[in-house]
């Protein structure tokens, strides 16, 4: 809702219709059967439009969305190096290096010293100097090699242009009889989807065994003799 009492206004066509009371502003606009947008909300006064809301919504999403999927992102990669690396991981390093460079990304190549090593920087200077060479096509030097610590580095900035990265577009699935059935959303994961575990029963207490009844065996009585 707009609070600023007055507005400036232009309308749907791009009109200015000047500065008025905002309630007045927003009168017309349901008159003309449309919503009264603030498009500048800095100026002084605010300036509104006679928009349909809803469309310029969809318009200002689909803007950003070309924006996003046009824009360009450039990654720093770093690739190392030792003054006595072999001639087959060299040439491994200047492999990936030109992958790098031509995906429009900045590369820091690092050459590492160890030991007595920090005593000849001229190896690093010799090392890098023959880097630039094999990648010279692909991308260029932003300073000269800088000794910091034990190592040696210089940065490069690629010569081809950065790669853009689209975003995923959603899709819609088909149902069976040909209508468009609604995407889940992205969100919403496998244990979200799932249905709930059905809690184990309680264990039943068992009842008392009974008993046991004991029969015990009676004597049978004498039979009794009379005397003669």
């Amino acid at each position: 809702m707009i609070r600023i009492p007055q507005v400036r206004v232009v309308d749907e066509e791009g009109a200015q219709l000047g500065v008025m009371p905002t309630p007045r502003a927003l009168e017309m606009a349901q008159e003309r059967g449309l919503d009264l947008v603030e498009v500048a909300p800095m100026a002084a006064p605010p300036v509104v439009k006679f928009l349909d809301f809803g469309q310029y919504k969809y318009d200002l999403t689909k803007r950003e969305k070309e924006a996003k999927r046009k824009q360009r992102s450039v990654t720093f990669k770093e690739v190392r190096l030792s003054p006595k690396i072999g001639t087959g991981d060299f040439d491994t390093k200047v492999h990936r290096a030109i992958e790098f460079l031509e995906d429009g990304d900045r590369i820091k190549v690092t050459v590492r010293f160890r030991g007595r090593e920090l005593t000849h920087p001229e190896l690093g200077r010799n090392l890098l100097a023959r880097f630039l060479e094999r990648v010279k096509d692909h991308g260029v030097a932003e300073r000269t090699p800088l000794l910091e610590g034990k190592s040696m580095h210089i940065t490069m900035a690629s010569l081809h242009k950065p790669k853009s990265h689209d975003a995923p577009t959603p899709r819609t699935a088909e149902a069976t009889d040909g209508r468009a059935a609604p995407v889940v959303p992205a969100a919403m994961t496998v244990e979200a989807a799932a249905p709930a575990e059905t809690p184990a029963p309680a264990p039943v207490a068992a009842a008392p065994a009974e008993p046991k009844k004991t029969t015990q065996n009676t004597p049978a009585p004498e039979p009794v003799t009379s005397g003669e």
